[in-house]
């Protein structure tokens, strides 16, 4: 079945209004008509079958006929701060990719390594849009705006798991993936850029209670190891 987006306030008990870009995505690319059935999701976790009973220049009306909560997520709420990476283009990939994997929340961040460049924080959520629909999930991650690593550590007390990811085995350092780790209610991951996080870096997120998350010997890109440490805890 196909999919599309509405915001939760123009959903009600027994209809949803699909209008803006996902109205166009509809009509004009999708070719939907009066009495097709698609699914709805509203990006907080809900999904609905529905049934389109009216079409207007610019909205569409459906008739719910099924809901179903929590479709197709993960109970563990993965948020990923990864440090901005020169080309924008791989960026991209790891938004769209994660984003099909189950991460909820996306935050670039700006590190000792990271090189100057603009944040397409609009073009991201886009992408993630794109992706959940693509994926069949019912939550729409949130791409967060640019924040530097110590502002990010300073708002992270309320995980109940927190990693970084770091590519040297030290003894009684890295952590492996335990099952127990799996049935946290929420964590954060962060992920360095290019060249990965400075050694006064990590050690400044060992002090504010991270742990290290080893993820192998190669050394990994950074959206490489995105999507290797989101489907640790995401793929069964």
């Amino acid at each position: 079945m196909d999919y599309f987006y509405t915001q939760p306030e123009k959903i009600a008990t027994t209809s949803l209004i699909i209008d803006g870009d996902e109205f166009t995505h509809l009509t004009h690319v999708m070719r939907k008509r009066v009495g097709d059935t698609i699914r709805i999701v509203d990006g907080l976790g809900t999904a609905h079958d529905a049934e389109i009973k009216e079409i207007t220049k610019k909205t569409a009306t459906a008739a719910i006929l099924e809901t179903y909560k929590n479709h197709n997520e993960h109970p563990v709420a993965i948020t990923l701060a990864v440090g901005i990476l020169k080309n924008p283009s791989r960026f991209d990939f790891l938004v769209e990719k994660v984003t099909e994997l189950g991460a909820k929340e996306i935050i670039p961040l700006r590190t000792d390594r990271t090189i100057p460049s603009h944040a397409k924080v609009d073009r991201w959520q886009k992408l993630a849009l794109a992706a959940m629909k693509q994926s069949g999930r019912s939550f729409l991650p949130m791409v967060r705006n640019t924040k530097s690593l110590d502002e990010f550590l300073n708002d992270t007390n309320s995980f109940d798991l927190k990693l970084i990811a770091h590519e040297k085995e030290e003894e009684n350092a890295p952590i492996r993936i335990a099952p127990s780790s799996r049935s946290a209610g929420s964590m954060v991951i962060l992920i360095g850029p290019e060249g990965g996080f400075s050694d006064e870096e990590v050690n400044r997120c060992v002090d504010a209670g991270y742990q290290r998350l080893y993820l192998g010997e190669r050394r990994l890109r950074t959206e490489t190891a995105a999507i290797v440490a989101v489907s640790k805890f995401i793929v069964p």
